[in-house]
This record gives structure tokens, sequence and C-alpha cells, in this order.
């Protein structure tokens, strides 16, 4: 079917569609791909989404499905093992921080009960709606998004600047920015 979609969205990609229509804008609730996309989107720091999305089983594989008690104990071996998989991007940065996330993330999980708890606290369980005519009338970063990301980094988290927070609240659900033509916008 041809809907109206958020021009982002590239329709050649049927991975991408399927992300645009069933993931992007939509309320997690799911404490695992909370986790999976914080990490994801700092991996996307310098690149495409479309580059992590193509590779995102890739990484559910390479990251034990992303069990953060199992990432928090990656050592070196386990960290060479992932810089030759050619089925993820390669960026030792981007590793370590996967790794420091997940013990960041094990810490968060005892003192608020996990990102659920932690990220929809920050909105008080209802997620922002926006209306935006096209993707470039939506904010890369907002005083929330900054906010948030100090506080993440407080926190011990690694490639969590305001613009990749703001594109996780986008991903997550916590804001709604599907464009005013978009079939999606009032969900």
């Amino acid at each position: 079917m041809n809907r109206p979609r958020c021009n982002w969205a590239n329709p050649a990609n049927p991975l991408y569609i399927r992300y645009h229509d069933e993931e992007w804008g939509v309320p997690c609730e799911d404490e695992n791909q909370l986790f999976e996309m914080l990490n994801l989107e700092g991996i996307q720091a310098g690149l495409s989404w479309e580059t992590v999305l193509n590779k995102r089983a890739n990484y559910r594989l390479a990251f034990d499905d992303w069990d953060a008690h199992k990432i928090a104990a990656y050592d070196a071996q386990r960290v060479a093992v992932l810089l030759a998989n050619p089925g993820i991007i390669r960026n030792r940065l981007k590793i370590q921080a996967t790794i420091n996330n997940a013990q960041a993330y094990l810490r968060l999980c005892e003192e608020m009960g996990g990102l659920l708890p932690y990220l929809w606290g920050w909105v008080g369980g209802r997620p922002i709606q926006n209306s935006p005519a096209t993707a470039k009338d939506c904010p890369v970063t907002t005083p929330l998004s900054d906010a948030l990301s100090h506080d993440l980094r407080e926190r011990g988290f690694k490639f969590v600047g305001s613009t990749i927070i703001y594109a996780y609240m986008q991903a997550t659900g916590i804001v709604n920015d599907h464009c005013q033509a978009c079939f999606l916008h009032h969900r």
C-alpha cells in the first residue's frame, strides 16, 4: 500500500519502511529494546541511520541479543572478536561505549528500575506529540534532550549527546515527530 510517510523513510528499503511504520514514534515499553536503541543511536553518530538499521540484525547477534549482563562482562578478547566482525560497524570507541553503557545501564536498573521508568518519568508517562510540517521542522535538540543527555552522562553513559538523545526519544516514541502529512501523525 502506498501511504504518505515522513520524507526521510527510504521507500526503496523495506527495513526502513517497516521501521518507520511499526517502530519510530511508537511508545516503547520494552526494556531490552530501549537498551538496544540507546546503543544503536550512539553507534549511528557520524553515519546514516539506514547504515545502522541495515546492520541491526548483525548487532543483535554480535551483542548477545542486547543482554546487558553479558555485554557488561565483555573483555579485550571479546572486543577483538567484535572488531573483526564485518557485520557491524567496527569502531573501537563505539564498541567500548556499548560495554560501558551496559555497565551504566545495570547501575541504572538497580537505582531506577530500568530505562522504562527512568525515561518515561521525564515526560510524566506520556509521549510528546509534535506537529512538524516536514522532517526539516523537527528540532535536533530540545531543552529536554539537553537535560536527559546531561543526566545520562552523569550516570556514566557514553555517546549520549543531546542530538543522539533527541533521535533516541523519537525512535522510542517518547516524542512523536511524524510529519503532518504522514499517515502515522495522529497515531
